[in-house]
């Protein structure tokens, strides 16, 4: 880990002290800066979950990952920095209301005085770390674009999002069971590899924006600033490859 070419990656240039402000803008920076992807999987590059190899291909290469990937490189970041990171294990909501296996979802637990969950590797999601406590909303976006919450189940705690219909949707549970990176290698491989995995079945690579957010899906391009939503299909996979360059910072 060399702190300074990480910070340098997500372009953080504010204090280091291990505190909730220094917490939140290094979160928001790195959904800012490191894309959600899948293209080492759709490309046929194996990934190594180890904290030199993520560092080597986020930092150095900068391209960006999923969740084992983006979250389990950024405690290492957080720890370098002083902060008191636990990495937890998660399970995603289905539409049916049901939820995964354990070990499907890395996130990441950070002590401070209170307890925060951080999550630079879901995609679209919170922006800010949340507050691991009931009966508190967090709201993002004016107007209304969507909220978080907590809420308590037995042993778990549920990540809810509301948007603009107004309905309180799970995202995921999460234990409070503490894991080590090695922990989500054989779930790494299953979503690298098996056909019944989401990330096999095409290209996508999304990375928040200070307006909203830009995604490449195979060859369909979506823009969303302020709420509204577009989309275009791109010509040719070398227009792709130029996208991937220009938005995302990615070059093949």
């Amino acid at each position: 880990m060399n702190k300074d070419e990480y910070l340098e990656r997500i372009k953080h240039q504010g204090s280091l002290e291990p505190t909730l402000e220094t917490l939140q803008a290094l979160h928001e920076a790195h959904l800012q800066a490191v894309p959600f992807e899948n293209l080492s999987i759709y490309y046929g590059r194996p990934i190594v979950l180890r904290e030199e190899a993520l560092f080597e291909k986020i930092v150095r290469r900068r391209w960006g990952g999923f969740c084992f990937e983006l979250n389990g490189l950024f405690a290492v970041l957080l720890r370098e920095l002083g902060f008191d990171v636990t990495l937890l294990s998660a399970s995603m909501s289905h539409k049916d209301g049901q939820f995964g296996p354990d070990i499907d979802h890395l996130t990441l637990q950070v002590h401070l005085s209170e307890d925060w969950l951080a999550d630079v590797g879901n995609g679209d999601s919170f922006r800010k770390p949340l507050k691991i406590k009931e009966a508190v909303e967090y709201v993002e976006g004016e107007p209304l674009q969507q909220a978080y919450r907590m809420v308590r189940d037995g042993a778990y705690w549920i990540v809810q999002r509301c948007g603009s219909d107004n309905i309180w949707k799970p995202e995921y549970r999460f234990g409070m069971q503490p894991h080590k990176l090695a922990d989500f290698v054989a779930r790494c491989h299953y979503y690298e590899t098996s056909p019944e995995s989401h990330f096999t079945h095409g290209r996508m690579c999304s990375l928040a924006t200070p307006e909203g957010r830009i995604t490449l899906r195979d060859q369909r391009l979506i823009t969303t600033v302020d709420g509204k939503k577009e989309e275009r299909m791109l010509e040719s996979e070398e227009e792709c490859e130029v996208i991937l360059k220009e938005q995302f910072g990615i070059v093949l």
